[in-house]
């Protein structure tokens, strides 16, 4: 697989397993990066940090997901050697048995890629959320300081 389609695909794993409700999956895939949000001054970094992070914040349901599509669209990446960065715009979708499908959350991320023991590994993935739905159901904290 080439390098593109690669970094591709882990943009694409991290979407899977969070909608999978796999928050260890998620946070192995930081466990040598870091995940910015500068809407919420917040800086986590490594597995540790990473998985505390998603297990305070995401709500989980009976179905062990948190009931969620995380969809990445128009993304662009560029390769240089062993170091990488994209961009990618991102819309969260949700239903559960009190909320109707609907779009939850959209916006973009910047994320810095680099190739470790031959494997293309997150160093930094900043979230950059702009427009806003209904998160109640989604997140374990009120979102109004992130809006």
């Amino acid at each position: 697989m080439d390098d593109y389609r690669a970094i591709e695909n882990l943009m694409y794993r991290y979407a899977f397993l969070l909608d999978d409700g796999d928050l260890n999956g998620v946070a192995e895939l930081f466990r040598h990066g870091e995940i910015v949000a500068p809407a919420a001054d917040s800086v986590v970094q490594g597995y540790d940090a990473v998985l505390q992070m998603y297990q305070q914040s995401t709500r989980l349901f009976d179905c062990s997901t948190p009931r969620t599509k995380h969809l990445i669209t128009n993304t662009h990446i560029e390769v240089s050697d062993a170091t990488a960065k994209a961009r990618a715009y991102f819309t969260v979708v949700q239903q559960t048995p009190e909320l109707p499908l609907q779009v939850i959350i959209s916006g973009y991320y910047r994320d810095q890629f680099a190739r470790i023991d031959g494997e293309w590994c997150f160093k930094r993935r900043e979230m950059h959320p702009d427009l806003f739905g209904d998160l109640s159901q989604h997140l374990l904290f009120d979102a109004a300081g992130i809006q």
